[in-house]
Protein backbone atom coordinates (compact mmCIF):
# COMPACT_ATOMS: atom_id res chain seq x y z
CA UNK A 1 0.00 0.00 0.00
CA UNK A 2 2.64 2.65 0.97
CA UNK A 3 4.45 2.16 -1.80
CA UNK A 4 1.18 2.44 -4.04
CA UNK A 5 0.57 5.76 -2.59
CA UNK A 6 4.30 7.20 -2.89
CA UNK A 7 4.24 6.09 -6.90
CA UNK A 8 0.89 7.80 -7.35
CA UNK A 9 1.95 10.89 -5.68
CA UNK A 10 5.56 10.94 -7.78
CA UNK A 11 3.42 10.57 -10.93
CA UNK A 12 1.05 13.16 -10.63
CA UNK A 13 -1.66 11.10 -9.85
CA UNK A 14 -3.01 12.12 -6.77
CA UNK A 15 -2.28 15.86 -5.52
CA UNK A 16 1.42 16.28 -3.54
CA UNK A 17 -0.80 18.44 -1.05
CA UNK A 18 -1.89 17.23 2.25
CA UNK A 19 -4.63 18.47 3.83
CA UNK A 20 -6.10 18.90 7.50
CA UNK A 21 -9.29 20.83 8.18
CA UNK A 22 -8.29 21.98 12.03
CA UNK A 23 -11.68 22.78 12.68
CA UNK A 24 -15.34 23.49 11.06
CA UNK A 25 -16.26 26.54 13.27
CA UNK A 26 -15.32 30.56 12.12
CA UNK A 27 -15.99 33.68 13.45
CA UNK A 28 -17.26 35.06 10.28
CA UNK A 29 -20.41 33.37 8.28
CA UNK A 30 -19.33 34.11 4.45
CA UNK A 31 -21.77 33.85 1.75
CA UNK A 32 -20.03 31.26 -0.07
CA UNK A 33 -18.85 29.05 2.66
CA UNK A 34 -18.60 25.45 1.32
CA UNK A 35 -18.85 24.37 5.26
CA UNK A 36 -21.60 27.07 6.36
CA UNK A 37 -19.34 27.88 8.62
CA UNK A 38 -19.47 30.79 12.03
CA UNK A 39 -19.83 31.59 15.24
CA UNK A 40 -22.47 28.62 16.41
CA UNK A 41 -21.60 26.07 15.04
CA UNK A 42 -20.56 23.26 16.43
CA UNK A 43 -16.88 23.41 17.12
CA UNK A 44 -15.70 20.18 15.41
CA UNK A 45 -11.54 20.09 15.33
CA UNK A 46 -8.63 17.64 14.92
CA UNK A 47 -6.56 17.63 17.59
CA UNK A 48 -3.29 19.57 17.22
CA UNK A 49 -1.43 16.09 18.06
CA UNK A 50 -3.09 14.42 15.56
CA UNK A 51 -2.45 16.64 13.24
CA UNK A 52 1.08 16.51 13.71
CA UNK A 53 0.41 12.39 13.41
CA UNK A 54 -1.28 12.64 10.52
CA UNK A 55 1.19 15.29 8.85
CA UNK A 56 4.25 13.03 9.80
CA UNK A 57 2.61 10.22 8.05
CA UNK A 58 1.88 12.06 4.99
CA UNK A 59 5.55 13.06 4.80
CA UNK A 60 6.63 9.41 4.79
CA UNK A 61 4.49 8.53 2.40
CA UNK A 62 5.89 11.25 0.01
CA UNK A 63 3.66 13.86 0.51
CA UNK A 64 5.26 17.01 -0.52
CA UNK A 65 3.39 19.85 1.57
CA UNK A 66 0.79 20.33 4.00
CA UNK A 67 -2.54 22.34 3.70
CA UNK A 68 -4.48 23.65 7.19
CA UNK A 69 -7.98 25.17 6.35
CA UNK A 70 -11.38 25.34 8.18
CA UNK A 71 -13.28 27.21 9.78
CA UNK A 72 -11.25 29.74 10.76
CA UNK A 73 -7.75 27.73 11.85
CA UNK A 74 -6.84 30.09 14.06
CA UNK A 75 -9.61 30.02 16.22
CA UNK A 76 -7.64 27.26 17.57
CA UNK A 77 -5.73 28.33 20.40
CA UNK A 78 -2.43 26.80 19.79
CA UNK A 79 -2.79 27.20 15.77
CA UNK A 80 1.28 29.36 16.48
CA UNK A 81 2.36 26.57 18.00
CA UNK A 82 1.51 24.00 16.15
CA UNK A 83 2.12 25.65 12.49
CA UNK A 84 5.45 25.73 14.67
CA UNK A 85 6.04 21.92 14.49
CA UNK A 86 3.80 21.19 11.18
CA UNK A 87 6.12 24.03 9.16
CA UNK A 88 8.97 21.67 10.66
CA UNK A 89 7.65 18.28 9.35
CA UNK A 90 6.68 19.87 5.09
CA UNK A 91 6.20 23.19 3.78
CA UNK A 92 2.80 24.27 4.99
CA UNK A 93 0.02 26.81 3.91
CA UNK A 94 -2.68 27.56 5.84
CA UNK A 95 -5.74 29.44 5.08
CA UNK A 96 -7.03 32.41 7.26
CA UNK A 97 -9.85 35.28 7.04
CA UNK A 98 -7.41 37.26 8.62
CA UNK A 99 -9.06 38.84 11.20
CA UNK A 100 -7.62 36.89 14.50
CA UNK A 101 -4.26 38.74 14.74
CA UNK A 102 -3.80 40.95 17.66
CA UNK A 103 -0.73 42.00 19.30
CA UNK A 104 -0.38 38.74 21.75
CA UNK A 105 -0.74 36.39 18.88
CA UNK A 106 1.14 37.69 16.49
CA UNK A 107 3.58 38.22 19.18
CA UNK A 108 3.83 34.48 19.23
CA UNK A 109 4.16 34.27 15.75
CA UNK A 110 7.34 35.80 15.82
CA UNK A 111 9.28 32.25 15.99
CA UNK A 112 7.31 31.56 12.57
CA UNK A 113 9.59 33.64 10.80
CA UNK A 114 11.81 32.36 8.23
CA UNK A 115 9.63 29.18 8.19
CA UNK A 116 8.81 27.30 5.03
CA UNK A 117 4.93 28.90 5.72
CA UNK A 118 2.59 30.47 3.85
CA UNK A 119 -0.41 32.51 5.42
CA UNK A 120 -3.02 32.48 2.76
CA UNK A 121 -5.70 35.51 3.58
CA UNK A 122 -9.03 36.00 2.21
CA UNK A 123 -9.03 39.31 0.38
CA UNK A 124 -11.95 39.61 -2.46
CA UNK A 125 -12.28 43.31 -2.83
CA UNK A 126 -10.27 46.93 -3.51
CA UNK A 127 -12.39 48.62 -1.33
CA UNK A 128 -14.72 47.56 2.42
CA UNK A 129 -18.17 47.98 1.53
CA UNK A 130 -18.09 45.08 -1.68
CA UNK A 131 -15.47 43.33 0.37
CA UNK A 132 -17.45 42.87 3.71
CA UNK A 133 -20.77 42.69 1.82
CA UNK A 134 -19.55 39.08 1.35
CA UNK A 135 -17.51 38.36 4.32
CA UNK A 136 -18.83 40.77 7.31
CA UNK A 137 -18.85 43.84 8.94
CA UNK A 138 -14.71 44.91 9.11
CA UNK A 139 -13.49 42.28 7.56
CA UNK A 140 -11.58 44.28 4.86
CA UNK A 141 -10.09 46.63 7.72
CA UNK A 142 -8.41 43.69 9.90
CA UNK A 143 -7.23 42.34 7.02
CA UNK A 144 -5.40 45.25 5.28
CA UNK A 145 -4.11 45.82 8.60
CA UNK A 146 -2.93 42.47 9.22
CA UNK A 147 -1.21 41.39 6.42
CA UNK A 148 1.85 43.83 7.02
CA UNK A 149 1.99 43.02 10.33
CA UNK A 150 2.62 39.49 8.70
CA UNK A 151 5.09 40.65 6.30
CA UNK A 152 7.32 42.66 8.50
CA UNK A 153 7.50 39.65 11.18
CA UNK A 154 9.19 38.07 7.98
CA UNK A 155 6.06 35.39 7.58
CA UNK A 156 5.09 34.69 3.58
CA UNK A 157 1.72 35.75 2.93
CA UNK A 158 -0.55 35.01 0.21
CA UNK A 159 -4.27 36.66 -0.70
CA UNK A 160 -6.78 34.67 -1.81
CA UNK A 161 -9.77 36.35 -3.99
CA UNK A 162 -12.66 34.12 -4.37
CA UNK A 163 -15.21 35.58 -6.99
CA UNK A 164 -18.32 34.91 -8.63
CA UNK A 165 -17.13 37.09 -11.49
CA UNK A 166 -13.74 39.31 -12.40
CA UNK A 167 -14.65 43.19 -12.70
CA UNK A 168 -11.24 44.61 -14.16
CA UNK A 169 -11.01 47.94 -12.88
CA UNK A 170 -11.56 46.30 -9.25
CA UNK A 171 -8.93 43.54 -10.08
CA UNK A 172 -6.73 46.15 -10.88
CA UNK A 173 -7.26 48.25 -7.92
CA UNK A 174 -7.31 45.21 -5.56
CA UNK A 175 -3.60 43.91 -7.34
CA UNK A 176 -2.30 47.74 -6.46
CA UNK A 177 -3.76 47.12 -3.05
CA UNK A 178 -1.94 44.09 -2.25
CA UNK A 179 1.02 45.09 -3.45
CA UNK A 180 0.98 47.88 -1.40
CA UNK A 181 0.57 45.81 1.54
CA UNK A 182 3.73 44.17 0.72
CA UNK A 183 2.56 40.78 -0.87
CA UNK A 184 3.64 40.62 -4.86
CA UNK A 185 1.76 39.53 -8.05
CA UNK A 186 2.53 35.81 -7.67
CA UNK A 187 1.23 35.31 -4.38
CA UNK A 188 -2.01 36.63 -5.37
CA UNK A 189 -4.79 33.77 -6.19
CA UNK A 190 -8.12 34.55 -7.80
CA UNK A 191 -10.02 31.51 -7.32
CA UNK A 192 -13.64 30.72 -8.58
CA UNK A 193 -16.80 30.04 -6.27
CA UNK A 194 -17.56 26.19 -6.02
CA UNK A 195 -21.73 25.73 -5.29
CA UNK A 196 -21.71 23.80 -2.30
CA UNK A 197 -22.21 24.34 1.23
CA UNK A 198 -23.64 27.73 1.98
CA UNK A 199 -22.82 29.09 -1.54
CA UNK A 200 -25.08 26.19 -2.87
CA UNK A 201 -27.79 27.38 -0.87
CA UNK A 202 -27.42 31.30 -1.72
CA UNK A 203 -27.00 30.26 -5.56
CA UNK A 204 -23.63 30.92 -5.81
CA UNK A 205 -20.48 29.84 -7.97
CA UNK A 206 -20.03 27.10 -10.53
CA UNK A 207 -20.88 23.44 -10.25
CA UNK A 208 -17.61 21.39 -9.31
CA UNK A 209 -17.68 17.68 -8.87
CA UNK A 210 -14.90 14.43 -9.10
CA UNK A 211 -13.98 15.09 -12.43
CA UNK A 212 -13.32 19.30 -11.71
CA UNK A 213 -11.24 18.94 -8.56
CA UNK A 214 -8.01 17.28 -8.19
CA UNK A 215 -7.49 14.58 -6.09
CA UNK A 216 -5.94 15.68 -2.88
CA UNK A 217 -6.47 13.91 0.00
CA UNK A 218 -8.25 15.76 2.66
CA UNK A 219 -8.88 14.71 6.63
CA UNK A 220 -11.17 16.65 8.88
CA UNK A 221 -12.98 15.30 12.17
CA UNK A 222 -15.24 13.60 9.85
CA UNK A 223 -13.59 11.35 7.79
CA UNK A 224 -11.18 11.39 4.68
CA UNK A 225 -12.01 13.31 1.51
CA UNK A 226 -11.39 13.52 -2.25
CA UNK A 227 -10.16 17.84 -2.27
CA UNK A 228 -10.51 20.43 0.07
CA UNK A 229 -13.43 21.51 -1.57
CA UNK A 230 -15.11 18.09 -0.73
CA UNK A 231 -15.77 18.23 3.44
CA UNK A 232 -18.88 20.77 2.62
CA UNK A 233 -22.04 21.15 4.50
CA UNK A 234 -25.21 21.85 3.29
CA UNK A 235 -28.52 22.37 5.44
CA UNK A 236 -26.81 21.92 8.47
CA UNK A 237 -25.69 18.32 7.19
CA UNK A 238 -22.24 16.95 5.56
CA UNK A 239 -22.04 16.31 2.13
CA UNK A 240 -20.38 12.67 1.77
CA UNK A 241 -20.79 12.85 -1.89
CA UNK A 242 -16.99 13.14 -1.86
CA UNK A 243 -16.01 11.15 0.91
CA UNK A 244 -13.45 8.41 0.99
CA UNK A 245 -14.44 7.12 4.15
CA UNK A 246 -14.85 7.95 7.87
CA UNK A 247 -11.93 5.84 8.89
CA UNK A 248 -8.80 8.26 9.26
CA UNK A 249 -6.21 6.31 11.48
CA UNK A 250 -4.79 5.64 8.17
CA UNK A 251 -3.13 7.80 5.98
CA UNK A 252 -1.91 5.08 4.21
CA UNK A 253 -5.28 3.28 4.12
CA UNK A 254 -6.80 6.79 3.05
CA UNK A 255 -4.62 7.22 -0.46
CA UNK A 256 -4.74 3.98 -1.40
CA UNK A 257 -8.63 4.56 -1.34
CA UNK A 258 -8.06 7.93 -3.12
CA UNK A 259 -5.85 6.35 -5.73
CA UNK A 260 -8.29 3.11 -6.41
CA UNK A 261 -11.37 6.02 -7.08
CA UNK A 262 -8.74 8.47 -9.08
CA UNK A 263 -8.36 4.93 -11.36
CA UNK A 264 -12.16 5.04 -12.11
CA UNK A 265 -12.87 8.95 -12.63
CA UNK A 266 -12.48 10.77 -15.51
CA UNK A 267 -10.03 13.08 -13.65
CA UNK A 268 -7.34 13.71 -16.17
CA UNK A 269 -5.42 16.75 -14.59
CA UNK A 270 -4.16 19.19 -13.77
CA UNK A 271 -5.80 21.39 -11.51
CA UNK A 272 -8.75 23.28 -13.22
CA UNK A 273 -7.36 26.80 -11.97
CA UNK A 274 -10.98 27.96 -11.42
CA UNK A 275 -10.54 26.00 -8.27
CA UNK A 276 -6.65 27.12 -6.78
Amino acid sequence: MNETVRDAVSRGRIGSRFWLYANYHCNLACSYCLTESGPTVLRRELAPSRMIELATEARDLGFASLGVTGGEPFLVEAMPELLLELSSILPTVVLSNGTRFGIERLERMRPLSGRDLRIQISLDRSEAVANDEMRGPENFRKVVEAIPRLVDLGIGVRIASTLGWVDEDDMARLCALHRSLGVPDEDHIVRGIVRRGRASTEGLGTEAGMDDLAPELTITADGAFWSPFAPTVTGGRLDTDLMIGRDTRSVAAAAGAMVALVGGSDYKGPLDDRFT
